[in-house]
């Protein structure tokens, strides 16, 4: 498989000449799948070499981050946590900044309490002030920018918008997009190559050059073709346009996730302080709302949100996304202190737990350590395709210069009723994942009138009629 051009000459026919009778119905599909892999590859290759060395960077931003921030995030282990709402008190002290967005209390005895702020000057929208508080004594131990509902820290945030959007923002978006939406195809068709020339892999055996890099290409490509499906089939569920067709695919089945209804039940004046105000401390308080969280079976990590308004609940939501899940939320009465509402994880719907093991996977956080490991091989693997697949398409050339492409005409080899199937399967694929449809019709429209413009003028070119006369090296 590859995910960069190739064009070896025991891997492409010099010339797409028609079927012989008796063979399988693979032999004039083969011609069509090589030539796509290879454009797919020149095409795409360039983004998903981006893509796969900040996606290796961000697997190792894990635990970079727990070196550079443990000043932050760790604390010597004391005798008693004090109160939640004592430990808010003391970062509102220090940075009375912004408006109380979440509150993170201490997830484990050695670790601090976050206090996020939002509204901060310098901090974009999407981004928090994350306050950390020693729990034990209520020291403010710093304060660092967040992103999201991830926790990610200025390290983890910045690699992570330089392999989603190269920060250029939500246009960006698109590079990430169109690696993701083709990934699947290049690997797939990769894969369906490489096992479809059984007899011809033992030659490439103990061989050097072209051969040589040919059978490294093919075997780790072989190897790593389901999980890079995988991470494409993950990264297209919170893109902008396949994202959103998904998201609209989910509603229709019913599969999107629950939430927990926020609405209080009532007017609550004089509950404290007003979010706009920059305090969180409404009716019962912190406290009380977390110990009504833990009666319903919420253990940490946690994550309370204070009520937006007056009319609002507090919402208290489990934030543990490595194995085993734990996303259970509970909404809090700020009045009474009474949950209101209450939604599990073991309750979501198939397609929304999938969703959220699939993201967790790909972003490194499921299976922990291992997960990022497993990231980073398949990131390098991607990396090395790359690689070999454009050095295989240079030693096939001559005299300094790339192969030649595969020829055209393939499609014309294809049986009808394989044909006409495909090519309406392949429409609607691409009505869904726009970023593969679009680049495939534009190619394909090109492609078209190039040919045409070569017939036209008379040129000489690979084809059924003229088979070039390129000997292997």
């Amino acid at each position: 498989m590859s995910t960069a051009p190739t064009t070896e000459t025991d891997e492409s026919p010099r010339s797409v000449t028609p079927a012989a009778p008796g063979r399988s119905g693979w032999a004039p599909l083969r011609p069509l799948v090589l030539r796509l892999h290879f454009y797919a590859g020149v095409l795409v290759a360039p983004f998903l070499l981006v893509a796969a060395t900040t996606g290796f960077l961000y697997a190792a931003s894990f635990q970079a981050e727990k070196i550079i921030y443990s000043h932050e995030t760790t604390v010597p282990v004391g005798d008693a946590k004090l109160p939640v709402s004592e430990q808010v008190a003391a970062a509102r002290k220090a940075h009375p900044e912004g408006t109380v967005a979440a509150v993170r209390p201490s997830p484990e005895d050695d670790a601090s309490t976050r206090v996020m702020l939002a509204g901060v000057d310098g901090i974009a929208e999407t981004h928090t002030l994350a306050v950390f508080v020693d729990p034990y004594t209520a020291e403010v131990r710093g304060a660092l920018e967040q992103y999201g509902s991830t926790g990610a820290l200025p390290l983890r945030t910045w690699i992570d918008e330089f392999h989603a959007n190269l920060r250029l923002g939500d246009d960006g978006r698109l590079y990430s997009e169109l690696a993701a939406s083709w990934l699947w195809v290049i690997a797939g068709g990769g894969l369906v190559l490489w096992f479809g020339r059984r007899s011809s892999r033992r030659k490439l055996r103990g061989t050097s050059g072209r051969r040589r890099t040919l059978g490294l290409h093919g075997s780790v490509g072989a190897w790593a073709a389901v999980g890079l499906i995988f991470l494409s089939a993950t990264g297209l569920t919170w893109s902008t346009y396949a994202g959103a067709n998904i998201g609209e695919l989910r509603t229709q089945l019913r599969q999107e996730t629950p939430a927990v209804s926020a609405a209080a039940g009532g007017e609550h004046e004089g509950h404290g302080a007003g979010s706009a105000e920059g305090g969180v401390e409404h009716g019962v308080g912190l406290d009380k709302v977390l110990a009504a969280a833990r009666a319903k079976g919420l253990g940490d990590p946690v994550e309370i949100v204070p009520p937006a308004d007056d009319s609002s609940a507090y919402v208290v939501a489990q934030v543990q996304r490595s194995w085993p899940t734990k996303q259970d939320s509970v909404a809090v009465d700020p009045a009474s202190g009474e949950v209101t509402d209450t939604v599990r994880f073991a309750d979501f719907p198939v397609l929304a737990k999938l969703t959220r093991w699939g993201i967790d996977a790909h972003t490194g956080v499921l299976f922990g350590i291992v997960n990022q490991l497993l990231l980073m091989a398949l990131a390098l693997a991607l990396i090395l395709l790359i690689l070999w697949g454009y050095r295989m398409w240079w030693q096939r050339g001559r005299a300094s210069a790339f192969g030649r492409p595969i020829p055209r005409g393939a499609w014309q080899q294809v049986p009808a009723h394989v044909l006409v199937p495909l090519m309406a399967g392949i429409a609607v694929l691409g009505y869904f994942v726009p970023l593969l449809g679009i680049p495939l019709a534009a190619f394909i429209a090109v492609d078209v009138i190039l040919g045409e413009i070569a017939h036209r003028r008379g040129k000489r070119t690979y084809g059924p009629a003229e088979p070039a006369q390129e000997t292997a090296k």
